[in-house]
């Protein structure tokens, strides 16, 4: 019996919406859902990028009239790609239209703005890239917790560390404008901190944070960094910036509890370093674990034990579940709610900031 189709439509047609498309065409390589994503139509601004972005990735259509792709009847489900300011106005005309919506990061660019989204798609099946959540290692980490391995958490520490934004020769683009990005860093970057956080440790109470911009004339933070404390006891460090000189997508946590440590970097993203404080002490050390299998998350999915994957399969892996709570009914995760509890926690951040005072999570 062949699988029921399902016809995508993404607005955007930048890093994400390649990003997408990619994930699109391997998923049922990878995973065996009941549904066949068929990559319907591409919208975007530029229709000579689009014809060539459709060419490269196997698009039957293309559009710069996302209003009227939304209203298809053909389309079922509306991946929103575009600038962060634009995600509310598209995912609640998707939402009105009944279509299953899937959204980028972050999930807006203001809480109220977030509110609409999730109570708009309450009920209904729907999506965020939050995608570091499917690297095998957080995941695994997200175990090891579970399990009690790292024990009472007393320190998580996270940096998402890039140096573009000292690159001279690039080009200024989208996510340098508040009017388009609605932030810098703190929506860009901090966002995954916060999400992974969150994943692996839980609820945030209180920040304290400062934001500085080093570019002249720029409107959007270059530089965040907060303290936080956790409902859990624990407290937290965080810093996200693109003048990291030498970093080019570090995006790592560190996590010390009164059983264990976890250690991560994206940047060998194949790779988790473990410290159980149960070991004899003359035995203790940390194991710097490859987690591409056995019995490890995914391991099943992408190779054969050893076999290194890439980036591009933790979107990968993230269709996948989706895909696979889709055709079962079961609830996914993280939702348009999990990404309206990031978007609380850096409306917090942001205060604090402008505030110069502890402010607690809302």
């Amino acid at each position: 019996m062949a699988d029921k189709p399902l016809n995508i439509a993404i607005i955007g047609q930048g890093f994400m919406g390649r990003a997408h498309s990619n994930a699109y065409r391997q998923v049922k390589h990878f995973f065996d859902v009941p549904l066949e994503p068929r990559l319907k139509v591409i919208c975007g601004r530029n229709p000579e990028n689009l014809a060539r972005i459709a060419a490269t990735w196997g698009w039957e259509e293309t559009s710069t009239d996302w209003r009227a792709v939304v209203e298809r009847p053909d389309i079922d489900v509306v991946d929103v790609a575009a600038p962060n300011s634009l995600h509310a106005e598209m995912a609640l005309a998707a939402a009105m239209a009944g279509k299953i919506v899937l959204c980028e990061k972050p999930l807006a660019v203001s809480v109220e703005e977030g509110e609409r989204m999730a109570e708009a798609v309450r009920g209904a099946p729907n999506m965020v890239w939050f995608n570091y959540r499917r690297a095998p290692a957080i995941a695994f980490t997200r175990r090891l917790v579970e399990e009690g391995r790292i024990g009472q958490v007393f320190h998580y520490r996270a940096t998402y560390l890039q140096e573009w934004g000292n690159d001279p020769t690039r080009p200024p683009g989208w996510k340098l404008r508040r009017s388009e990005a609605g932030s810098g860093v703190l929506g860009d970057l901090l966002s995954h901190l916060i999400d992974t956080a969150l994943y692996l440790n839980g609820p945030i109470r209180e920040v304290s944070a400062m934001m500085h911009t080093f570019a002249a004339g720029r409107d959007v933070d270059d530089a965040t960094l907060l303290l936080a404390r956790f409902a859990n006891g624990s407290v937290g460090t965080f810093e996200a910036t693109r003048y990291a000189v030498g970093c080019r997508n570090r995006n790592a946590f560190e996590i010390h509890g009164s059983r264990g440590m976890a250690r991560f970097n994206l940047e060998d993203l194949n790779r988790l370093e473990f410290f159980d404080a149960g070991d004899a002490r003359n035995l203790q050390g940390g194991r710097n674990l490859l987690v591409t299998g056995p019995d490890h998350p995914y391991a099943t999915n992408f190779w054969k034990p050893g076999h290194i994957i890439g980036y591009e399969h933790t979107f990968i892996a993230a269709l996948g579940d989706f895909l696979g709570c889709l055709s079962s009914g079961a609830g996914f995760h993280p939702d348009f709610d999990d990404a309206l509890g990031v978007q609380r926690v850096l409306a917090a951040v942001e205060r604090s900031a402008s505030e110069r005072r502890w402010c607690t999570v809302e």
